[in-house]
């Protein structure tokens, strides 16, 4: 299960990216809705929203359907359903490049890029397809990953497998700090303005989050193989039936 556990590393520091950078980019951007101004960090509800509808989707239908279709009680397994919120996560990673992209051509357009409180004429709505796909991704790896780790983990051992699962998201915290401050030296070495400044109007968080996205799927492959190897203990949910 170790190999399985670092494999939930990198969609960790992905989850991390939410309250952080996510965040971040909505401080520069038009936060208005007719009277109503928008706190960046009030964005963070689409995640949980996109989670519970997207649980509910795959319990009510995805899994029915599955079950019928594969003669499997689960539907799909554990690690298919990781390797899928593994996939998503590469997809918000380049959803959310592209969408940095556009924000730094228009901060550009309209001369706001050299002032570091400077806000580009863009509505905070822009970033909600990366917040909604990290919700998704939420709902199909985070629950598969502590299902998992609770069901393969040895009788005597449930309450530490199911510590696998939390372990992995404050050793995602941790890398992505480490991550953040690594790139940011590397990038801003030998006289290089590097991607990651406290103006992110002058910075290059798209070549940042496009990094994340070959991370994800170097990470992907890394499981992939993995998975491949991996044997299945008997499952608490086979026991009972």
């Amino acid at each position: 299960m170790i190999p399985i556990w670092i494999a939930t590393f990198v969609p960790s520091i992905m989850l991390a990216q939410v309250n952080t950078m996510f965040v971040k980019q909505g401080t520069t951007l038009d936060r208005r809705i007719g009277n109503f101004k928008i706190p960046p960090a009030s964005l963070i509800g689409f995640v949980t929203i996109s989670m519970l509808i997207s649980v509910v989707v795959y319990d009510r239908f995805l899994v029915k359907f599955m079950q019928k279709l594969r003669k499997n009680p689960r539907g799909i397994s554990l690690l298919q359903r990781m390797g899928i919120g593994m996939v998503i996560h590469i997809l918000v990673m380049v959803a959310a490049s592209l969408t940095e992209r556009y924000r730094i051509h228009v901060a550009k357009e309209h001369g706001v890029v050299e002032s570091s409180g400077g806000q580009v004429p863009l509505t905070i709505l822009v970033l909600l397809p990366q917040f909604v796909l990290i919700g998704t991704a939420d709902a199909v790896l985070e629950v598969a990953k502590i299902e998992f780790f609770y069901d393969q983990a040895p009788e005597s051992m449930k309450s530490l497998g199911t510590s696998y699962s939390l372990t992995s998201q404050g050793m995602g915290n941790f890398f992505s700090s480490f991550l953040l401050r690594t790139v940011s030296n590397i990038t801003s070495a030998h006289g290089h303005k590097g991607w990651i400044l406290n103006n992110l109007n002058d910075s290059h968080l798209d070549y940042y989050y496009a990094f994340f996205a070959i991370l994800n799927f170097l990470n992907f492959i890394f499981f992939l193989f993995m998975s491949m190897m991996y044997v299945y203990k008997a499952e608490i949910s086979d026991l009972i039936n």
